[in-house]
């Protein structure tokens, strides 16, 4: 699913501000790299997720918002700048800002400008609001690389409103049938995004631990979520098919689930718009929430960007890079170490399409309807 043509930044045409080494993605004129997945001796960070944010560099730069988070995932002893989001910092010359990515809690995308060029750099991001993270803001380019984790017309996201408002209905219905509820989400922001949507008046929030410690760290950053407790022994036996749990993907299946029992288990992740993929996971729902863009908002933002070359990074980035050509933008993608968060399992962008594709019948169609760019 990642056939699209690769090329690296230094072979571009002209003078590129980014080019890619075994590093990660590095700017020469400012001397600084972004999300660098190697130790270097300044990596900008656009967000805390672990394929972004790496531990071994000698001094990090954020935004002011995500310090908290960095530091939680970096220790206590890593060096981390902080600027505000739109302020500007001048690295040998090049100027730097970051800006809201809307992704979790202190991304960021990053814009370089020198000699008459600006390049923006995405990381991951999302274009719906949430609670939980400042709003995306569109940022005007030359170059854009982007994320393409859900590149395919299939991936189209509905209100979230309305998917709080199943979740909700499912904890109130597994209630009434005495079972537990387990939900499926990462624990640095889609299980915060979560927990801001569930209404506390159903019943018990308990939280698993990885989960429980990062909204800790939310809290601590000033943003208001409902009352919650770990997720203990004690606790599980206390709020026995009454309560709702917010778990990472790797507890599936786990001995820890098992102490629920009997449970219902869901799974938050944009992954659900194909519904095979729920089938091959072995939950009983599938919610349709994803910290990434969909297609039409990813087609979008490209559009509003006013960028002449577009430059995919990790995902599925065959259909972008081809449309982007068809559309007359000069268009590549390049391979990164980007992808997946803790479970890749679930958000791997080939991962789980491709073992899709070598699945029952009925997920193939649905993949052959995306590519198509048709509805399933």
């Amino acid at each position: 699913m990642c056939g699209a043509p690769t090329i690296s930044l230094s072979q571009m045409p002209s003078d590129p501000l980014v080019i890619h080494t075994p590093r990660g993605l590095y700017c020469p004129a400012g001397d600084f790299y972004v999300d660098a997945w190697q130790g270097v001796p300044r990596n900008i960070v656009t967000h805390a997720h672990s394929d972004h944010a790496r531990r071994g560099s000698e001094r990090y730069l954020s935004a002011k918002e995500g310090v908290t988070v960095l530091r939680h995932r970096m220790g206590a002893d890593a060096s981390i700048d902080a600027i505000e989001y739109g302020g500007r910092l001048n690295l040998n010359g090049v100027q730097v800002s970051l800006h809201p990515a809307g992704h979790v809690l202190g991304s960021a995308q990053v814009r370089i400008e020198a000699g008459g060029q600006v390049w923006v750099i995405s990381g991951d991001y999302k274009r719906q609001q949430d609670p939980t993270c400042a709003a995306f803001e569109l940022v005007p380019c030359d170059t854009f690389i982007t994320e393409c984790t859900f590149g395919l017309p299939v991936f189209r996201w509905g209100d979230p409103s309305r998917v709080a408002e199943d979740i909700n209905r499912w904890w109130m219905a597994n209630r009434e049938l005495s079972r537990t509820s387990i939900l499926l989400a990462y624990s640095l922001g889609k299980a915060q995004r979560v927990l801001a949507g569930l209404d506390a008046e159903i019943g018990p929030i308990l939280l698993h631990g990885a989960v429980h410690a990062m909204t800790q760290v939310y809290r601590e950053s000033g943003i208001e979520l409902p009352l919650a407790e770990h997720a203990s022994v004690e606790s599980a036996n206390l709020h026995r098919g009454r309560a709702l749990v917010i778990a990472p993907p790797s507890a599936m299946n786990s001995a820890w689930a098992r102490k629920f029992a009997p449970f219902s288990s869901g799974i938050a992740s944009g992954w659900m718009r194909i519904r095979g993929l729920r089938r091959r996971r072995g939950a009983d729902r599938g919610f349709v929430l994803s910290d990434h863009v969909d297609f039409p908002a990813l087609l979008e933002t490209i559009e509003q960007s006013g960028a002449e070359r577009v430059i995919a990074t990790h995902g599925v980035t065959d259909a972008l890079v081809r449309l982007m050509r068809e559309r007359g933008r000069e268009s590549y993608a390049i391979e990164t170490q980007f992808g997946g968060e803790e479970e890749v399992d679930l958000d791997s962008p080939q991962g789980h399409v491709l073992s899709a594709v070598e699945g029952p019948e009925d997920t193939k169609g649905e993949l052959s309807l995306a590519l198509d760019g048709e509805e399933p």
